[in-house]
């Protein structure tokens, strides 16, 4: 018998009809308070040896159907390595197909980073003795909102990222960013630590990775959208972050997303914000130079549109952020497909592409520590 379940950590999916193996039907369900729509984290039972065909058949109305197209799922038996399968997009419904080669086959969107293997980084990088980890408060649902400090140095340098918690991989790149600060013989890490205080929020959102949100908190709330004005009953999770920044200072803030639609890894950045000079922008074109040069997985070529001067989002981390610090501050975004520039097809972008990345965007940090200054 053939069962399918969503009931755990991060878990999405609608059962329509499941009487027939290869004509399983299924729908994204919605954020709990918003109508957005994508990440799907599902399990099937008693399907060893079973072609399944498995088609969900809203995601033609789903907030990004653009990054259907090319798209193919991500399918696990142990949930450590998830393997892209075969994936079709009529333009209305997604049609995986799929074989497992084991009673319990788990789907998802992307690679899921689940708050139990949070909790776990959390405790390896306390156990080190290397980071100070604290709680900075607690989500509309009581859960934990936690920071890791790295370092001593002077310059504040903020690393945060799952503010939309479907990116899921955005949670493997914290642990690659996480266990290469926490590496005692890297000397990437050890001279960044000795210029500057690494402030590190690996979750954002725990409220919404647990629920299986696209993008959105317990309230409903897209926290990309609330930093100009985070409040307690609605976005605690900026609130309490943008509390600290103001404590620490902010000399540069690298925030770490998730595209849709877009098959490249690329930054955003604040040319919006209003008063923006020439030494303000320079930051931000070097890094991005520098981590093109680091790593093919990255590029300049691709990415958003620039907006004008003056016309840049304030709510945003990366808006906010560079216009009330006058540092450098970014938004880096990661595909759920793969890198047209550097393809790896049979894994696409991946949870370990992603902790590679990682490590160099640490290194480009430090190949501009003299860089990072507020009040540009």
């Amino acid at each position: 018998m053939i069962h399918i379940s969503s009931q755990f950590d991060s878990g999405n999916i609608e059962v329509v009809a499941a009487d027939r193996a290869d004509a399983i039907r299924l729908r994204i369900v919605k954020d709990g308070a918003a109508d957005f729509f994508q990440w799907f984290h599902f399990r099937v039972s008693g399907a060893k040896g079973v072609p399944l065909t498995l088609a969900i058949e809203n995601a033609g109305a789903a907030s990004y159907p653009k990054g259907w197209e090319d798209y193919r799922a991500v399918a696990s038996t142990d949930r450590q390595h998830w393997g892209r399968v075969e994936t079709g997009y009529d333009g209305t419904t997604l049609t995986i197909r799929h074989t497992p080669d084991a009673d319990a086959v788990w789907f998802a969107y992307f690679a899921p980073y689940s708050l139990d293997r949070h909790e776990d980084l959390m405790a390896r990088a306390q156990a080190r003795g290397v980071a100070r980890a604290e709680r900075l408060g607690a989500t509309l649902d009581g859960r934990d909102i936690d920071l890791l400090t790295f370092g001593s140095g002077p310059k504040p340098l903020w690393v945060i990222a799952r503010q939309h918690p479907g990116e899921s991989m955005c949670g493997w790149f914290m642990e690659g960013l996480v266990d290469r600060l926490l590496d005692p013989y890297d000397p990437v890490s050890r001279a960044l630590m000795a210029q500057a205080t690494v402030h590190v929020v690996p979750n954002m959102n725990p409220d919404g990775v647990f629920r299986g949100h696209l993008r959105t908190n317990a309230s409903g709330a897209n926290l990309n959208r609330e930093w100009r004005e985070p409040s307690l009953e609605r976005s605690p999770e900026v609130f309490h972050v943008v509390q600290r920044m103001q404590a620490t200072g902010v000399a540069m803030c690298l925030d770490a997303h998730g595209d849709e639609a877009l098959p490249y890894n690329f930054i955003a950045g604040y040319e919006g914000v209003p008063d923006v000079t020439e030494a303000h922008l320079a930051p931000l074109a070097r890094y991005k130079s520098e981590l093109a040069r680091l790593t093919p997985d990255f590029q300049i070529e691709h990415g958003y549109p620039k907006p004008a001067p003056g016309q840049g989002n304030l709510t945003t981390s990366t808006g906010h952020i560079a216009n009330t610090f006058r540092c450098a501050a970014m938004t880096l975004e990661m595909p759920f497909k793969d890198t047209a520039n550097n393809p790896m097809p049979e894994v696409g972008w991946s949870p370990q592409r992603s902790a590679l990345l990682a490590g160099h965007c640490l290194e480009a940090m430090l190949v501009m520590i003299d860089d990072w200054e507020a009040g540009l």
